[in-house]
């Protein structure tokens, strides 16, 4: 136990501004390996300050990466953007300003008491997270999300807002002002306010790309305000841009807060020796456990239930940045870090287990925040209180784990503030600049994303491909083949051209929910599915268009 004593004093990492400790003690490394490591991580260090410069790192897409620079614009590379930033800032704390004292109001006089976030992956995980973290009752504006295509999703959130829409205001978030997730999401919403008898574009905003497709659209139908977002902020790093700071200025969070806490990190990992850099030591530690190489796993788990939310943002930023299939030199290398966690101690009580009997390839880091709540708690129970039990649980794993040799970080704050936030953000998102460079990836695009993408949007044209085949039918019953025959002939594809299987799904999903005018059933009877019937009804009285996407055409 001294020799854990020793390492723990020799290791362990503190700051006061901003506040928190980092523990790498019960990660398997020697002093050796931090010596041997050190050029390279000069390297690194030298590359990562290329970024900040305003170098070409997503060779890609030939961007720079400047997130660093939002919540430090004097570092921007131009004086151009250094006050594009300085701009949007002002921007969102003066239009935030005009919310909370009913200058801006909703179009029948009642000021905007309730905010609904339209977005999704970058656009919402940041925010949805820090809003949960910093949530008062108190606060001038309550944030609703949605964040899916999911009908029932939307339902489930507009009936919260139904008696509230003429006090809600939408802020529609989609960086390249395509995204078909939030398109959908929008067009829902815009029939609540419709059945209200309201009008969406009095209500409303967007942060997108200056000059997109959600960009004129806000500005052709009048809405409140556009708000920017660079090229150079990938979805993932924009929480300290408009995409983040808007809804949590509306909120009444201190965004300066959040943006100070940031920079104040930013200094830190900016050091050039790694022991006092505590991004650069926790990318030596993954890169310690995983041996530079994908399969391993990082499991988050943070014991505060205002960081419940912290594991889906770190899961994007880590995931998303990391999974490559090739490295910077063109290798396949198949790199990744799979990330899950919840909370502690819910977590010890679900998947723990695992953690302790089962396989070993990950790591765990803990998250612990000092302050309990505020005011003084009461005993419960043995002399102590149900925060004293909180710590006794997490210390307790954290032994648990390493009596069993796997292997932990705990990163330790000592309340939940904008500040200590903002700076627990900017270390990860370091860090993932640290880790991507030591195993020679790059970090800042998302080429598989869109692969994902490009599918579904093939699956929309073999859906319109089957419903326009059966609204030409002469006969309303048809099987299977006879469509797959049809759709392959009208398309002129070719013979097996048609997944099955894919249109199989479509018919199952069009058959459970019909259009307005438009029937779909399947009749098989009970018996093999290659004797499925196909049943096509249209209502010739009750013609409606159910093509409802205002920038339909988007591709992504």
């Amino acid at each position: 136990m001294t020799a854990n004593w020793h390492k723990f004093c020799n290791y362990l990492f503190q700051s006061k501004e901003p506040d928190f400790q980092l523990d790498i003690s019960r990660m398997e490394f020697t002093e050796s390996y931090l010596e041997a490591m050190e050029p390279r991580m000069q390297e690194v260090a030298r590359r990562i300050q290329d970024l900040e410069d305003g170098g070409i790192v997503n060779v890609d897409e030939h961007q720079m990466a400047g997130h660093y620079w939002l919540r430090a614009p004097e570092l921007a590379p131009t004086p151009d953007l250094e006050q594009a930033i300085r701009g949007a800032q002002a921007q969102v704390k003066d239009f935030a300003r005009q919310v909370h004292e009913g200058i801006l109001r909703g179009p029948t006089g009642l000021p905007f008491t309730h905010i609904l976030i339209i977005g999704i992956g970058g656009s919402h995980l940041g925010p949805h997270f820090i809003s949960d973290a910093l949530w008062e009752k108190e606060a001038p504006c309550a944030l609703y999300f949605i964040n899916n295509t999911d009908p029932e999703g939307v339902d489930r959130v507009m009936g919260l807002l139904s008696d509230k829409l003429e006090a809600t205001l939408t802020v529609v978030i989609s960086k390249s002002g395509a995204t078909v997730e939030t398109r959908n999401s929008l067009e829902e919403v815009r029939r609540c306010y419709a059945g209200k008898g309201l009008e969406l574009s009095r209500q409303a905003l967007c942060i997108t790309k200056q000059g997109s497709k959600l960009d004129k659209m806000s500005r052709d139908e009048g809405w409140l305000a556009s708000f920017p977002i660079w090229d150079w902020v990938g979805g993932r790093t924009s929480l300290f841009s408009p995409v983040g700071l808007l809804p949590l200025a509306l909120q009444g969070i201190d965004v300066q807060g959040l943006l100070d806490g940031a920079a104040g990190c930013d200094v830190l990992t900016r050091r050039k020796e790694t022991r006092q850099n505590p991004a650069a030591l926790m990318a030596l530690m993954w890169y310690a456990q995983t041996g530079g190489r994908g399969g391993q796993q990082m499991v988050v788990l943070p014991y505060k239930d205002r960081l419940e939310l912290l594991g889906k943002h770190l899961q994007q930023l880590i995931m998303e940045s990391l999974g490559k299939e090739k490295d910077l030199d063109g290798k396949i290398v198949h790199q990744g870090l799979t990330v899950f966690g919840n909370k502690g101690s819910t977590d010890q009580h679900s998947y723990v287990q695992q953690l302790l009997d089962g396989p070993g390839n990950f790591f765990v880091v803990f998250v612990e925040v000092l302050k309990d709540r505020k005011g003084p708690s009461p005993k419960i129970a043995e002399d102590s209180s149900s925060g004293d039990y909180l710590q006794a649980f997490l210390l307790g794993t954290q032994k648990a784990f390493s009596l069993r040799g796997r292997r932990s970080l705990t990163l330790t704050i000592p309340d939940i503030t904008p500040a200590n936030l903002g700076a627990l953000i900017a270390l990860f998102e370091r860090t993932v600049s640290y880790y991507a460079l030591l195993v020679n990836i790059n970090a800042y695009h998302q080429p598989a994303v869109e692969l994902g993408k490009k599918s579904a949007d093939e699956v929309i044209k073999l859906k319109n491909q089957a419903l326009s085949v059966l609204r030409g039918r002469k006969e309303p019953i048809c099987s299977l083949e006879e469509l797959v025959w049809d759709i392959e002939s009208s398309a002129g594809t070719g013979k097996d051209s048609v997944e099955r299987i894919i249109l199989f799904k479509i018919l199952q999903h069009l058959a459970a929910n019909p259009y307005q005018d438009e029937w779909i059933s399947l009749e098989s009877g009970g018996g093999p599915l290659d004797e499925l019937r196909i049943r096509y009804t249209k209502n010739e009285t009750n013609e409606t268009d159910i093509s409802i996407g205002r920038f339909s055409e988007a591709s992504h």
